[in-house]
């Protein structure tokens, strides 16, 4: 019985890639439009909902069935565990390198050991980054890289004056956790680079803050609780 079954067992793995590939090429050739509606497809593949294929661009994740005749945009979500699973697919998907990232336009603090490592694209008039600020307490053993990323009016003359500042980051924490907004720069010189930082934010796509980039490249659009950031920050330390 196991000589018969061991055939079709080894091909199992590519009849599911044959199908994929021809999912992909039945989308792309009775639907030639679709590159100008979504720009370049990189992958088909089988998705968690049997009967349904991801369609995957440079920077989105769609859905498309069996005949590649329908397109659907828009998330999968596991309602079991309530999990958005094509943010999660995109993170996977489009995760950064993240020792390539400004580490020059950051301040950085190490908590603990630092073992773990945090990039935050943060904006000092941001309510939310005063509140992931707060839950940033509880979190040990990481190294936090805060680059401001001043998207709210006013935001680039604080982002100024913290990045100016003796202590950049005690200035941020000041202000942050106990509304004390930083002092003007001595040095009329000094100046942030917010033209960089706003580039590189809209290279990562970052449309809001605060943002989390984890060390395995992958990034959370908004804060989390102290207790979900431990498990991420783990998460993220395990993958690399």
């Amino acid at each position: 019985m196991l000589k018969f079954l061991l055939p079709l067992l080894l091909a199992l793995p590519v009849a599911a890639h044959a199908d994929e590939s021809a999912v992909r090429n039945r989308l792309l050739s009775d639907h030639p439009q679709l590159v100008q509606l979504i720009g370049k497809v990189e992958h088909v593949n089988k998705s968690p909902i049997p009967g349904l294929y991801e369609v995957v661009t440079q920077d989105s994740v769609y859905y498309t069935d069996k005949s590649g005749n329908f397109l659907i945009n828009g998330n999968i979500w596991d309602l079991r565990n309530m999990h958005n699973l094509t943010a999660m697919r995109e993170n996977k998907l489009f995760a950064v390198a993240f020792n390539k990232l400004p580490f020059d336009l950051t301040f950085k603090e190490v908590k603990g050991n630092g073992k773990r490592k945090l990039l935050i694209f943060t904006d000092p008039n941001c309510h939310f980054c005063k509140l992931m600020e707060g839950q940033l307490k509880h979190v040990n053993n990481v190294t936090i890289y805060r680059l401001m990323y001043p998207i709210f009016d006013g935001s680039d003359v604080l982002a100024r004056n913290i990045w100016c500042s003796k202590n950049r980051l005690h200035a941020w924490k000041n202000l942050m956790l106990n509304g004390v907004l930083p002092p003007h720069p001595e040095d009329k010189r000094c100046t942030y680079d917010i033209r960089r930082a706003m580039g590189w934010g809209k290279r990562l796509r970052i449309n809001g803050t605060p943002a989390l980039v984890f060390s395995d490249g992958t990034i959370n659009p908004g804060a989390l609780p102290a207790k979900d950031l431990d498990k991420a920050l783990d998460l993220a330390a395990a993958d690399k």
